[in-house]
C-alpha cells in the first residue's frame, strides 16, 4: 500500500538533486538514495508483515488540515477512523465513550487547546500524535510522553514514519498472558519478552497509563490500565482490593484493618472490596 509513496519520494529527491546538479548524479548521491529506499522498504514490510489494527481520531479546527489526514488514512487499512472533531471538548467526549488507540491532535485550537486535553484525560489516554504548524510546543509535547510531533503541512512519508512507531509501542506496551496453565504471564519490557511467574508476582498498582507489577526482588511498569490487566489476569489467586490495586493473595502476611502486609509491603483495601476479600482469604 506505501509502495507508490516509495517511489514518488525517491523519484522527487532524484529529480530535485538532478536540478540542483544537472550534469549527473554523483556516486554519494546515488547511496545515500538506496540507503533512503531500503529504510522505507524496511518500515513497509515491518507494517505490512505485522498490521496492528487501531481505531484513530482526528481533532483539528482547520479543515483543510483535517482533510489530508482523513486521506492520509485512507491508505493504511489498519487504520480505523472512529472520529473528526473540530474542538477540543468534542475530542474528550469521543475519547470518553469510545475505545480510541491513536489520537491525531492538533495543538492550537480555541477555548482548549491540545497540551490541555492531554493534560485532561488521566486514565483514558491514547497513543498520540501532535500535528501543529510550528515547533514552538514541541519541548512541552514531548514532556507529556508522546508517540510524534509532526509539523504542518504533513507530509505522506512523515505519517508513516509517526504510524510506524505508533504501531510497534502498541505491540511493545501489550501486556500478553500464557494459557499454559495460567503459571505465567509475559510483558514487554522495552524490546525484550520477559516470562514472569504468576507466583512471584506480590500485587499489580495502577499509575496513571501504566500499570507497575511488584515482584519481591524488582519491579516492571508496563503502559496499560489496571482494567485491561484485570482482564487478561484470569487466575484465581488474583483479586482486586481497590481501584488501584490487585493483589497475588497468596503472598499476604496479614491484614490489619483497611491495610495488608504483603512481603514489607503496604497494600490498602477499600471498603467495597473488603467482604469478597474476606471470602476469598476463608478466614478461620
Amino acid at each position: 500500500m506505501y509502495k507508490s509513496i516509495v517511489m514518488k519520494a525517491t523519484e522527487k529527491w532524484t529529480v530535485g538533486r538532478k536540478a540542483i546538479s544537472p550534469d549527473k548524479t554523483p556516486y554519494r548521491d546515488f547511496q545515500i538514495l538506496r540507503t533512503i529506499k531500503l529504510t522505507l522498504v524496511f518500515i513497509i514490510k515491518l507494517v505490512e508483515t505485522n498490521p496492528v489494527s487501531m481505531n484513530c481520531l482526528i481533532v483539528d479546527d482547520d479543515i483543510l488540515s483535517l482533510t489530508a489526514l482523513r486521506h492520509l488514512l485512507t491508505m493504511d487499512k489498519s487504520l480505523t477512523l472512529i472520529a473528526e472533531c473540530s474542538d477540543a471538548a468534542e475530542a474528550y467526549k469521543k475519547i470518553i465513550d469510545n475505545q480510541i488507540d491513536l489520537l491525531f491532535l492538533d495543538i492550537e485550537m480555541p477555548e482548549m487547546n491540545g497540551i490541555d486535553l492531554v493534560r485532561s484525560l488521566a486514565g483514558k489516554r491514547p497513543m498520540i500524535i501532535f500535528t501543529t504548524s510550528g515547533t514552538a510546543y514541541a519541548a512541552e509535547a514531548f514532556d507529556l510522553n508522546v508517540v510524534d510531533f509532526i509539523t504542518k503541512p504533513v507530509m505522506s512519508l512523515r505519517f508513516l514514519q509517526a504510524v510506524t512507531k505508533a504501531k510497534e509501542l502498541n505491540r511493545v506496551n501489550s501486556f500478553e498472558l500464557e494459557t499454559k496453565g495460567d503459571e505465567f504471564v509475559f510483558i514487554r519490557d522495552s524490546n525484550i519478552i520477559r516470562r514472569l511467574r504468576l507466583d512471584d508476582i506480590i500485587y499489580l498498582e495502577a499509575m496513571g497509563d501504566y500499570v507497575k507489577i511488584c515482584l519481591s526482588k524488582m519491579d516492571y511498569t508496563i503502559h496499560s490500565t489496571l482494567k485491561g490487566v484485570e482482564q487478561k489476569l484470569n487466575h484465581r489467586n488474583f483479586l482486586k482490593v481497590h481501584r488501584s490495586f490487585i493483589v497475588n493473595i497468596s503472598k499476604i502476611d496479614t491484614m490489619d484493618g483497611g491495610m495488608l502486609i504483603m512481603e514489607g509491603n503496604l497494600v490498602p483495601v477499600s471498603d467495597a472490596y473488603r467482604a469478597v476479600l474476606n471470602r476469598r482469604m476463608q478466614i478461620l
